[in-house]
């Protein structure tokens, strides 16, 4: 069985006004209002959800938070990469233990290994995971490297509980190389909102989403149309959410969608620094767009 099908939340963190510390509160209030709207499962501590911004024990702390109050209601997979391998051990055996149905795995951003490399890092931090399945993590604008189909058609072969991967390249020939490579026996989720029903036709089970933090059921509407056979009606949905999405990144994920989230009384707080509140242009043009939605 898959980790999950159709739509995963990538879930925003909320912070308090006050210090920035966690705001478990919104944050169980948050998970409430994606059971109870149809996302299929939970991402905690991605770039979504401003790990890259935790300490270790928030990190941990967070996870366990999300994992415990979500009580299996939905599946969640939590984000326990880093480009420190044995970091990124220690998270991972950490967050397994924890009860964890999937752990999300970075490609080692700034130190940019070798393919080969790359095999040893995941295999690694794999083989550190207790069997808790492993899905790769491919987003080369922020990592500043890819991971090769070639690579992961081998880790996926080789490593039992490496067993998809969440495609943010936005490079279609790559993936269709990718699933070619695999014979299509790999779980494959598109990182990009914008792309969905493209990579569901390459055999994609889903998406990852951050237009999810938002329209969760259009999202996972958009998903089970197509794994129904619905081609049509979850292609309607892709171009109906289109304006979303580019609203949803004219600055950088998370600032928008924190914007939205609170646009929307969810009460997530503010962003921790370097980042920082939207731009009013951007803004305006935002909330346009999910009052046209039927968002606001």
């Amino acid at each position: 069985m898959a980790v999950f099908t159709k739509s995963a939340v990538a879930i925003v963190t909320p912070f308090k006004e006050d210090d920035y510390s966690v705001n478990y509160d919104a944050f169980a209030d948050l998970i409430d209002f994606h059971v109870a709207n149809g996302t299929d499962a939970i991402v905690v501590c991605g770039s979504t959800g401003e790990a890259a911004t935790m300490t270790e024990q928030e990190h941990l702390d967070v996870c366990k938070f999300c994992i415990d109050y979500t009580k299996k209601r939905v599946p969640v997979i939590a984000g326990s990469g880093s480009n420190c391998t044995q970091t990124a051990i220690e998270l991972s055996r950490d967050i397994a233990s924890y009860g964890a149905d999937g752990l999300l795995v970075i490609y080692p951003y700034y130190n940019k290994a070798t393919q080969n490399g790359l095999v040893k890092h995941f295999t690694t931090v794999a083989e550190a995971s207790n069997g808790c399945p492993v899905i790769l993590y491919n987003v080369p604008s922020r990592t500043g490297g890819n991971i090769n189909p070639e690579t992961v058609a081998r880790l996926v072969k080789d490593v039992p509980n490496i067993v998809g991967i969440k495609e943010a390249s936005g490079n279609i020939s790559q993936i269709v190389k990718l699933m070619t490579l695999t014979d299509g026996n790999i779980e494959l989720f598109s990182g990009n909102d914008d792309q969905v029903v493209p990579l569901m036709s390459m055999g994609g089970l889903g998406v990852i989403s951050v237009v999810a933090n938002i329209a969760p059921k259009a999202v996972h509407d958009m998903c089970d149309k197509f794994l129904k056979g619905d081609v049509a009606g979850a292609a309607r949905i892709q171009k109906d959410t289109l304006a979303l999405c580019e609203n949803l990144f004219t600055e950088v994920n998370p600032i928008p969608v924190k914007k939205a989230c609170n646009l929307m009384g969810m009460n997530v707080g503010p962003l921790r620094m370097p980042l920082t509140e939207m731009e009013e242009p951007n803004a305006k043009k935002l909330e346009d767009a999910m009052r046209a939605f039927g968002l606001l």
